[in-house]
């Protein structure tokens, strides 16, 4: 289903890390075959976020092959300053088209007068077009990505002729007290879980809402003051 202020745009980089938080404890690194909600998430907010929006991935479509290649690095001790030796496994030659829209945050009442869908889209679109306004990542750090209009859905897929592929039990992401949505998660910290389906090379997420999800531990909404909250509400030379 296309939203009225649905976005689109294909994602770029050399390599990706999209891994499990739970598995990066212990020093060695492993990605997921394919992109994860969050990380989505998190581009479209290093393109352009408010505090008055949230993202909602639609769908992704993973347009090259698969491929991981593993490397050997020296991160930081945890317990010194001295240098470990670790293996990651990357995703190389990564190339996704996105899919996604936004709805208003609820939890943030103080920022209602904000709530002007036109100027938040145009926005939205215009920032794609300069590549975002941060530096995008896919997944880690380390791993540079590059955005840029697209129309979901042209183009050759790898995976067009596959018509389904299951990727198991996946991690979606995390639901911060600020964008609850239910009154379980309300002053708490979540985190979601779901099934993962690729049909022809798109992956269809579920909303948060429709996840499974677990209470990490309580959290409290960080409020947006008087000066904050008239510097959220912007005109267009900020954006020129």
């Amino acid at each position: 289903m296309e939203h009225r202020n649905t976005v689109e745009f294909e994602v770029t980089g050399e390599y990706a890390l999209f891994s499990d938080p739970i598995t990066r404890v212990g020093g060695e690194k492993f990605t997921y075959q394919v992109p994860t909600y969050e990380a989505l998430k998190g581009i479209l907010q290093s393109i352009y976020w408010k505090p008055t929006i949230i993202w909602v991935i639609d769908e992704v479509r993973i347009m090259n092959p698969i491929q991981t290649e593993t490397k050997g690095v020296r991160p930081i001790k945890y317990y010194n300053d001295k240098n470990d030796l670790s293996y990651y496994t990357y995703l190389k030659d990564c190339r996704y088209q996105v899919r996604a829209h936004f709805i208003w945050n609820e939890n943030r009442s103080e920022l209602e007068a904000d709530r002007n869908e036109n100027k938040h889209h145009n926005i939205a679109k215009r920032m794609i077009e300069r590549g975002g306004r941060r530096d995008i990542f896919l997944g880690t750090r380390e791993c540079q990505g590059y955005v840029k209009p697209c129309t979901f859905g042209e183009g050759e897929s790898a995976y067009d002729k596959i018509p389904e592929l299951s990727f198991g039990m996946m991690y979606h992401g995390i639901t911060y007290a600020d964008e609850a949505y239910s009154e379980e998660t309300k002053g708490n910290m979540c985190v979601r879980l779901w099934q993962v389906v690729m049909k022809s090379g798109v992956i269809s997420f579920l909303p948060p809402w429709e996840c499974i999800h677990r209470v990490v531990r309580k959290m409290n909404v960080k409020p947006f003051g008087t000066e904050q909250n008239n510097f959220s509400i912007i005109d267009e030379k900020e954006v020129i």
